[in-house]
């Protein structure tokens, strides 16, 4: 078989795993394009509003912008900043960052940060953590009172071995990994459950409460018995649906060398491996296991910012804080109300007129902007974080390098009073982006630990909390050189027992209440991360200027059936 030039091998194995017979789809799917067939009369999408500064916000005034070059895009922001939780301080030629700090090039959303990355010009700068690094290679659990290196590459398989069998962490987890294809599959009637009862029910509960809750203390800073299982390991759910069991789904892509993909995932990897501009950058992701950027994860603001700033039918409104959105029957629009800004002495603003609407806003925010008609949009809880960076002179503190460590919910309450999440080993998760040697961490305290809270610590008490979580851990007793301390209230959503099901009511909410004319998209609905928030930008954008994407809402993939394809090639790889 001969490709096209300029095709890669690996776009052909997914369009002839895509079209071929031999590459069974698990459901069958209607063909999709990445490139819209038709696009809406751009009389019809010619004003349209983001609500919200965020990155989700941010990336989709320029998508906007670059799919509407004739339409006018007006940004509303309530603060005086941009970038919502992403923001990297630079203190004394140090990078500290408040929300992510690295970012994984995964296939496809971290391809499409990526892309994003190059069409705003600062590939350059992108800072890549190798696979074979350390802090690739060692990542590590706190339990019960030390450090336990996780398995995986760098460690010989007689140490991870004798760890499995001699870490009190492991205790009853073989046991119950060797057991779990034999557990019967969940009841077709059960709709959906939390992490840790589908853990529980097919491996045992060790593995919940010591492992799997700390990895979900990382990424969502989530009680591990609320979160739910479809909504965050959907294709975890989909396996024990259809083989009954995890280990019959791995056997057979192992057996068949084959990997489960959503079928939108699919279409936009081949849509981005097919982009010769993106192969050299690409190649190095290969053996990459994050990336960042020279000043930080927040210059992917910064450059966003200054973009849209220099694109003539962007305006953003600083300051400005949205107070209503309602839909306008007379010009079958949107019309938002602001409020009066504080240092005004005129009346409140007059309410402005678009023809369509994107709220990045969080759910809750959105509910209580549209209310009565978005009421389900207020059920999506937000957790509180306290983010406390450290910065010591010397570079030689830590007695193990890493990524750091992650604290589960079963560690005793004596070890972690705090109710520390984990630590970050930013010197070795970043190397070079600081300029200046030293030893620089992370300590995350709260969560869902402080749910129902009514005040959060001082940012004194923080710092204090912070010293002894790291004295208590890693024996560091030395006074830090910078401490900064950032409580980010309300800033990871957390998708619990029925949150596709509550989305999917929302999403005919806003069907009939707004016409199409508003849509929602940010980590409050599609996923957490960065990577998540610009494909959901992408996504909204998209299906705003597509022909069929006249009625749409940014929640219309939760009311179909998820669809998923085999990425099956032949055994014979083509040439080129």
């Amino acid at each position: 078989m001969r490709l096209r030039s300029p095709e890669t091998i690996f776009e052909a194995l997914l369009r002839q795993c895509y079209v071929a017979p031999r590459c069974q789809n698990v459901h069958q799917r209607r063909g999709y394009s990445s490139t819209p067939r038709s696009t809406q009369k751009h009389h019809e999408v010619k004003d349209v509003a983001v609500l919200g500064g965020g990155i989700t916000g941010l990336t989709s005034a320029y998508y906007l912008s670059q799919e509407l070059p004739d339409a006018k895009i007006t940004l509303y922001e309530a603060n005086s900043r941009l970038g919502g939780w992403l923001e990297s301080r630079h203190i004394d030629q140090v990078v500290f960052e408040q929300g992510p700090r690295t970012l994984r090039p995964t296939m496809p959303n971290g391809y499409l940060t990526l892309d994003l990355v190059q069409q705003l010009g600062f590939e350059e700068n992108i800072i890549t953590t190798s696979k074979t690094a350390p802090a690739a290679q060692n990542r590590f659990v706190y339990y019960p009172d030390h450090l336990v290196r996780m398995p995986g590459p760098g460690s010989s398989i007689l140490n991870q071995l004798y760890s499995v069998l001699t870490e009190p962490l492991w205790k009853n987890i073989l046991k119950g990994l060797a057991l779990e294809a034999f557990q019967d599959r969940r009841p077709p009637d059960l709709n959906d459950e939390s992490v840790g009862s589908f853990i529980s029910r097919r491996f045992g509960p060790q593995l919940g409460d010591n492992v799997v809750s700390a990895i979900l203390h990382g990424i969502y800073a989530g009680d591990i018995n609320q979160l739910s299982m479809k909504s965050i390991q959907p294709k975890l759910w989909f396996w024990e649906a259809r083989h009954g069991s995890i280990a019959n789904a791995l056997a057979e892509t192992f057996r068949e060398k084959s990997k489960l993909m959503s079928g939108d995932d699919i279409d936009l990897s081949i849509e981005l491996t097919s982009k010769p501009s993106l192969r050299s950058i690409l190649e190095v992701m290969k053996y990459t296991s994050v990336f960042t950027f020279k000043g930080g994860v927040g210059e992917l603001v910064t450059r966003l910012q200054a973009k849209l700033k220099d694109t003539k039918n962007v305006n953003i409104k600083m300051n400005t804080a949205i107070s209503a959105i309602r839909y306008d029957e007379a010009s079958r629009g949107i019309k938002i109300f602001t409020k009066k800004s504080s240092s005004s002495r005129s009346s409140a603003p007059q309410p402005q007129s678009h023809t369509h609407a994107i709220s990045t806003l969080s759910s809750k925010k959105t509910a209580n902007l549209s209310k009565p008609i978005l009421s389900s949009l207020a059920l999506t809880h937000s957790v509180t974080v306290m983010v406390v960076n450290v910065f010591y002179k010397d570079p030689n503190l830590l007695s193990v390098s890493g990524f750091g460590y992650l604290i589960p919910r079963s560690i005793p309450f004596e070890q972690n009073p705090e109710r520390a999440l984990g630590v970050v080993f930013d010197s070795d998760a970043t190397i070079g982006q600081d300029a200046v040697p030293g030893t620089k961490l992370t300590v995350m305290l709260g969560g869902h630990w402080w749910d129902g809270w009514n005040s959060y610590p001082t940012d004194d008490q923080g710092a204090q909390m912070a010293r002894i979580v790291l004295r208590r851990h890693l024996n560091i007793t030395a006074e830090p050189d910078i401490i900064r301390v950032s409580l980010q209230r309300e800033c990871i959503p957390q998708y619990t027992v029925g949150h596709e099901d509550r989305l999917a009511s929302a999403s005919r909410d806003l069907q009939r209440g707004y016409q199409g004319r508003l849509r929602v998209a940010g980590n409050s609905y599609t996923g957490v991360g960065l990577n998540d928030c610009v494909r959901a930008a992408r996504d909204v954008v998209k299906n705003l200027v597509t022909a069929d994407g006249a009625f749409k809402t940014g929640l219309e993939s939760f009311t179909q059936e998820k669809t998923w394809g085999l990425i099956r090639p032949k055994a014979s790889v083509p040439q080129s």
